[in-house]
């Protein structure tokens, strides 16, 4: 479900699929290619949401920014199951895993991994291509050139999803 709110529309890209059980409300912009999974929450009714071409945001999701500020989100990012985004800041090609929160202000760099359940504590900054992991997150290693590898081919995969399913839809059997 689509709403607007405040004045503010959200814009959704072409090729961009956005289940019709998820929440997008007001100032949001969904890049080209992505996906907003079933159940999904992303709430722009007092900040800002920009979602860079080609994102996943999986089942369960909420993204939301603080009042007058942005969340911006770069391209080809995953957001596992479950995670919970009000970063400032989350650079490309980051994978956030199932039910991560990453707190107000909080900026994650450009092929970073957030390990699953982790939570990024307000204010925090997560360098590029390294694996942060634990409640508060910490950096325990950097990302090795095979994960780097498999996760930038695995982005494709959503994209792939998106446009699948806006070709052939859903269809209600019970």
């Amino acid at each position: 479900m689509i709403y607007a709110f405040d004045g503010h529309s959200p814009v959704i890209e072409e090729g961009a699929y956005v289940s019709e059980t998820a929440i997008v409300i007001g100032d949001v912009f969904i890049g080209r290619d992505c996906y907003i999974g079933h159940g999904a929450v992303i709430r722009g009714d007092y900040g800002r949401v920009e979602i860079g071409e080609g994102t996943a945001v999986e089942e369960g999701v909420i993204i939301h920014a603080p009042p007058g500020r942005a969340c911006k989100i770069g391209k080809r990012v995953t957001f596992g199951h479950g995670a919970i985004i009000h970063s400032r800041v989350i650079e490309d090609f980051v994978l956030v895993g199932m039910g991560a929160i990453t707190s107000l202000g909080t900026e994650i760099g450009e092929f970073a991994i957030i390990a699953e359940g982790s939570v990024v504590k307000m204010m925090d900054k997560i360098p590029p291509r390294v694996m942060a992991a634990g409640s508060p997150a910490r950096v325990i290693r950097p990302v090795s050139d095979r994960e780097f590898e498999f996760w930038k081919e695995d982005k494709q995969n959503y994209v792939d999803l998106a446009h699948k399913y806006l070709k052939q839809g859903m269809q209600r059997i019970g």
